[in-house]
């Protein structure tokens, strides 16, 4: 373990060491406000403290076996310290790891429930049903992680594929995995359409967004300029002989939402509201990180197809992630939401460059 990193975990075992101490004294322990405070920062430092711990009583003996098998007269002896010693050395490579990703701070966002567009970009009729196809893979997602999903707002083209679609996700932890998804989707198979059997390649890209609380966001009605027209979409009779979609626009930054697929007014508008609301919290980050452009536009990129976080080939029965260079053989798995393996390699990749920065 290098001196920085061992620096780092000495100062946050002196930490836990003081939320001990605190949680004994009187005067915490009549506050409750404080007494949380205080239990909260010691159940966070908790686990790291016992993997260092762990690391430490590894390290230690490791040491003292080899120390004792270079002393050691006996040979059988000597071969038993010496296999303890290679016993706990073998203990260090991959504690030290866990404890590297456990001092990746966490994504503040990572427990919200997400809101994810969906649009066709390059490719036409086929665009749109490589939408639908990605609309299906992260409905199924949802449900293998007992996440519920909903659909806000859907743009049906006559092929029956998706030229846009907006759907929520709600369940503890959707964002920390659905973020991974932002970015253009490119996939390259031969249309339903094409007679001749020659592979097409299509994009469509996908937007995921925190979903934000009011109290994140506090938008002003007289912001706000809200126009209802009578909905396209499917839904019944009712949606479609109504005034029942909303599209809103926010006035001061431009932001225009619309959503049509409930047939009340209200619902349309509450919905449409989540969506702007989760768009300007998203504005508000960029700004924070000081971004020039939206991190919604810089997720989906201008749709060209050349650019791609993902590659999805048909033939080959073969998906590519471009972000850490993992292929798999098992798309109709990955189809049917089985996104496990480049979440992981994803989680591994975003934690990496994350510990390059830890003093």
């Amino acid at each position: 373990m290098d001196d920085s990193l061992h620096r780092k975990l000495e100062a946050l075992e002196a930490q836990y060491s003081e939320t001990l101490e605190e949680m004994a004294d009187p005067n915490v322990l009549s506050d409750q406000d404080r007494y949380r405070e205080v239990s909260i920062r010691h159940a966070e430092l908790k686990p790291v403290i016992d993997a260092f711990r762990e690391y430490q009583s590894a390290s230690l003996e490791m040491s003292e076996a080899a120390e004792m098998a270079t002393a050691e007269d006996d040979p059988e002896m000597r071969a038993y310290l010496e296999g303890v010693a290679t016993e706990q050395g073998a203990r260090l490579e991959p504690l030290e790891g866990r404890l590297r990703v456990m001092l990746v701070p966490k994504d503040p966002d990572d427990d919200k429930d997400v809101i994810v567009e969906i649009r066709a970009a390059a490719g036409g009729e086929e665009a749109a049903l490589w939408g639908a196809d990605l609309y299906r893979m992260y409905e199924r997602f949802a449900e293998r992680h007992g996440w519920k999903s909903e659909p806000i707002n859907t743009s049906v083209t006559g092929g029956g594929g998706l030229k846009d679609a907006t759907f929520s996700v709600k369940g503890r932890g959707a964002y920390s995995r659905l973020k991974y998804e932002a970015g253009p989707h490119r996939v390259q198979r031969v249309p339903k359409t094409e007679s001749q059997g020659r592979v097409h390649t299509s994009i469509a890209t996908v937007a995921v967004l925190a979903e934000a609380e009011e109290v994140e966001i506090d938008i002003h009605e007289n912001d706000l300029q809200i126009d209802t027209f009578r909905s396209t979409g499917p839904g019944g009779q009712s949606v479609n002989t109504t005034d029942s979609a909303v599209r809103i626009t926010h006035l001061p930054t431009g932001v225009v939402v619309t959503c049509q697929d409930e047939k009340s007014q209200l619902q349309n508008k509450l919905k449409a509201l989540r969506v702007l609301r989760a768009r300007l919290y998203q504005q508000q980050l960029a700004e924070r990180q000081g971004e020039q452009a939206s991190a919604r536009r810089s997720q989906v990129g201008t749709g060209e197809r050349a650019e791609k976080i993902r590659t999805y080939n048909f033939k080959e029965n073969r998906v590519t992630d471009h972000r850490v260079g993992l292929t798999l053989h098992s798309l109709p798995e990955i189809l049917d939401g089985d996104l496990e393996e480049f979440h992981t390699a994803l989680i591994a990749h975003d934690a990496a460059e994350s510990l390059a920065t830890i003093d």
